[in-house]
């Protein structure tokens, strides 16, 4: 994160914060970078999004450990979260069973974008949506792809 931009002071409060899951109003947002934000930033779910490249906002959340958990534009809170915490991890024999949860936390470990996730697991975006939604859990050949990804990455689920 570069410091003099816009978002540096928000990679700062982040940074600082000793908390694991921290919920801020987009007026304290507003307050803590000294500027408002842009209209997109009230009416779009994506200005919000864990993108690795890109994005200035983005990165000053992830530079300092967080990714953006829950967007609640309604009511104007954004919560962030620091991946990598405890997860309820079920197993058949030796092979994971990923759920919504598991998955949406290795992609944001890798830094990833849905769309890029499923590049590097040569699938269909919809798939990963899906998957992180609940709608559909992975098969165990997806789920045997997905550890030997998540081992790569140095992704700790257990």
């Amino acid at each position: 994160m570069k410091k003099g931009t816009k978002y540096y002071p928000l990679y700062i409060h982040l940074q600082q914060s000793d908390q694991n899951e921290l919920t801020l109003s987009l007026s304290q947002i507003e307050t803590i970078i000294g500027a408002r934000l842009p209209a997109s930033a009230r009416a779009q779910r994506a200005w919000w999004s864990n993108r690795s490249d890109g994005s200035v906002q983005s990165s000053a959340w992830m530079s300092a450990g967080y990714h953006v958990e829950t967007i609640d534009l309604v009511g104007e809170q954004i919560t962030f979260r620091k991946p990598g915490l405890v997860y309820n991890v079920k197993r058949e024999g030796d092979l994971v069973l990923w759920d919504a949860d598991l998955v949406k936390a290795l992609r944001h470990h890798m830094g990833l974008s849905q769309k890029e996730f499923a590049q590097q697991l040569a699938i269909r975006q919809p798939t990963v949506s899906e998957w992180e939604t609940g709608v559909y859990a992975p098969k165990r050949s997806s789920s045997k792809l997905l550890m030997m990804i998540a081992e790569q990455a140095g992704f700790k689920y257990e």
